[in-house]
């Protein structure tokens, strides 16, 4: 339907007259005339009576009014989509319970009349064609590849060092520890189901375990958060890794015990990332957002592995 002529037909309607919706849309009266006419005939009713104060809207034509303006709001709708500064800033989280998602949320407060769109992808590598191809505007992921190496167009910049904690139950010999180092895990059983290997979790993890002389165990089916802090509540001898900011929730009596890793703190790195010719401004906001709250230094120390940057 042609949107030029639906927007004809509303102007004439509401200043029922064919010569002031000329003048109010900056066209000729014989242009309203032609538009209202091929209207008609697309639609195959008559939309107006012409009288001698004006133009009257027919049975059909008021039938066809509410329909006609909220074409027009669609169309508003669809150019605000993707009109810079209108539509709402797309952003990739690696989960919705992890540390990104509580930045973004942190963003929202800051500027709450900036729209976002949370969306997550599946790695890495996902976000960067993602990002380049212009998908989404911006992505948090941790970096496996040198900076050299990101796909041409695409930026990005360290954000937020999550420190990496135990999670653990009541029976387990960690659970009254106020703080562990990295050496005092070597020997115990650290199980992860959910790591999949080429991700870039499971690079960290990996390099982790290597550094420190931690096992960290991947076997058995992933089922999903729950059922694995099920099994932590009853375990005296399984732990597993969690970042500070990860959400988790757990009944009571389960009782689980988040336990802080120091001397060093492992610190998870999130980058973000996003194209360099993007004009979003709301982009530029979360960027400044970010490298304005970002935390400074841990006393102690902190690793990450020798790829993070």
């Amino acid at each position: 339907m042609d949107l030029h002529a639906v927007r004809t037909f509303v102007a004439v309607a509401d200043a029922g007259q064919f010569q002031a919706a000329a003048a109010a849309l900056a066209i000729t009266q014989q242009a309203v005339s032609k538009r209202v006419a091929t209207l008609e005939k697309d639609l195959g009713v008559r939309l107006f009576t012409r009288t001698a104060r004006g133009a009257r809207l027919t049975v059909d034509g008021q039938a066809f009014l509410p329909h006609a303006r909220e074409l027009l709001r669609a169309e508003e709708r669809a150019a605000a989509s993707v009109r810079p500064g209108r539509r709402a800033l797309r952003v990739d989280v690696i989960g919705r319970r992890l540390a990104p998602a509580g930045l973004l949320s942190g963003f929202r407060r800051a500027h709450p009349g900036i729209e976002l769109d949370v969306v997550t992808l599946f790695d890495a590598e996902a976000a960067l064609t993602a990002v380049r191809s212009g998908t989404i505007d911006a992505s948090f992921r941790a970096l496996t590849l040198p900076a050299r190496q990101l796909p041409e167009g695409v930026e990005a910049a360290r954000v937020y060092d999550e420190p990496v904690q135990l999670l653990a139950g009541p029976a387990h010999p960690f659970a009254a520890a106020g703080a562990v180092t990295p050496a005092q895990l070597a020997g115990h059983r650290i199980w992860m189901p959910g790591i999949i290997a080429g991700t870039e979790w499971a690079a960290y993890y990996e390099a982790l375990a290597a550094a420190f002389g931690i096992t960290i165990e991947a076997t058995g089916p992933d089922f999903g958060t729950e059922p694995l802090l099920d099994t932590l509540a009853a375990s005296p001898t399984l732990a597993t890794f969690v970042g500070a900011r990860t959400r988790l929730s757990w009944p009571l009596a389960d009782d689980l015990r988040r336990i802080e890793v120091h001397d060093p703190t492992p610190v998870y790195p999130h980058s973000l990332l996003w194209r360099g010719d993007n004009p979003h401004p709301a982009l530029t906001a979360l960027r400044d957002h970010l490298a304005a709250t970002r935390p400074g230094d841990r006393d102690g120390g902190t690793w990450t592995p020798s790829w993070a940057w």
